[in-house]
């Protein structure tokens, strides 16, 4: 399986960004353990940050032929981006949503992503873990889940 994992704007400063709400982890530190995950999954991992909106709309586009599931924390345009939505839009595979930060508990700019209509889950609050999660319910999804991981954790409630 390929995962595609793509970051918005500034979460390249994680780790010295408003630590009391993002924490101290850095996008490195997430991006090592992503790849540690995906190796142990079989899966394989593409991982990108920019603070281009461009960017991040040309990403969402290659992802329909270099990967079968995207994971996206789009940060800021989460709020604002049309462009991102539509080209999310296009993308077949499932898509989830990563927030480190619970924004449904912050202030009212925070608060509502106009993305999550395009994609299959919103996983917001976890901190960094989100994106093991988001990878893992990728997996999960199209029964890729190693099977040395214990049923509750590749199959769920029955």
């Amino acid at each position: 399986m390929r995962i595609m994992i793509i970051n918005g704007p500034n979460l390249n400063m994680l780790g010295i960004r408003e630590p009391h709400i993002y924490g101290s982890t850095t996008l490195d530190a997430i991006k090592t353990s992503c790849e540690e995950f995906a190796n142990f999954a079989g899966a394989k991992l593409s991982f990108h940050q920019s603070n281009h909106e461009g960017v991040l709309v040309d990403l969402i586009q290659s992802a329909r032929t270099e990967a079968d599931a995207l994971i996206i924390n789009p940060a800021a345009y989460s709020f604002t981006s049309i462009a991102i939505f539509d080209a999310m839009k296009i993308f077949e595979g499932p898509i989830f949503e990563v927030h480190i930060s619970n924004i449904h508990a912050r202030d009212e700019l925070h608060r509502h992503s106009k993305l999550s209509a395009a994609v299959k889950a919103v996983i917001a609050g976890l901190g960094p873990y989100g994106y093991i999660v988001a990878m893992q319910a990728a997996l999960q999804g199209t029964g890729k889940l190693p099977a040395a991981l214990p049923s509750a954790i590749r199959v769920g409630p029955k």
